[in-house]
């Protein structure tokens, strides 16, 4: 025969006053406190292939493993993954404001490699991007450039053109560059994969470190940031 179910009434509160305050403060301390309303910072690197991590696997990304370098700095920033490989400029103007949903407070612009690869023209990549930087700003959120370098296929004066371009907007537009994405990666057999452009796991690891040193100075000394 199963035990009746406890009833419990106001006579009982004034008959057992320790036990029930026993009760309200296990909840309090034991439970976990749910604060609504508050996320961390956002850190959305955005870019093509190199920033998706083509060829690897996830962890072995550079957005991946700037996360972990992050974290271990004591900030509480979520790195988001914006790479699609195959993209170009033009195809980061259309698809920028959906992913500016997350309301990052610095965004990591990666593109214009493929631009370059295809010999796409280099006054609108620089137009483009332009235009990425200016709908980040209109977000309120602060922009690293990273630049690129391509191979002579064109010709030298077009691989230079493409060159100038992140130097000159950034000059421009007052925005913090990283000259070159895949420095000490590019054409290093040791880190690259037989394409010779996208890294493998040791060459996106660089890639994340040398990010890292251009990102620090945007964030907070103290290690913390406004939440959402």
């Amino acid at each position: 025969m199963q035990n009746p179910t406890p009833r419990f009434s106001l006579r009982s509160l004034r008959r057992y006053p320790a036990f029930f305050l026993g009760c309200l403060l296990s909840c309090l301390f034991l439970s976990p406190i749910v604060l609504e309303g508050k996320s961390p910072p956002v850190i959305l690197t955005f870019g093509d292939s190199l920033t998706a991590g083509f060829g690897v696997s996830e962890k072995e990304s550079y957005p991946s493993r700037l996360q972990e370098i992050v974290r271990e700095n004591g900030y509480p920033h979520k790195v988001i993954n914006g790479g699609v490989s195959g993209d170009t400029s033009a195809g980061g103007v259309r698809r920028i404001s959906w992913l500016l949903k997350h309301k990052p407070k610095i965004v990591i612009v990666a593109l214009g490699a493929n631009d370059g690869l295809r010999g796409l023209s280099i006054e609108e990549m620089y137009a483009n991007l332009k235009k990425i930087v200016e709908i980040c700003r209109e977000h309120q959120a602060r922009v690293l450039l990273a630049g690129m370098k391509i191979p002579p296929n064109y010709g030298e004066a077009y691989s230079s053109e493409f060159e100038k371009v992140y130097l000159q907007l950034a000059e421009e537009m007052d925005i913090n560059l990283l000259p070159f994405l895949l420095e000490g990666v590019a054409a290093d057999k040791r880190y690259t994969q037989p394409d010779g452009i996208h890294p493998l796991g040791a060459g996106y690891e660089i890639v994340a470190d040398l990010v890292w040193q251009h990102l620090k100075p945007m964030l907070p000394e103290n290690g913390a940031d406004n939440t959402e």
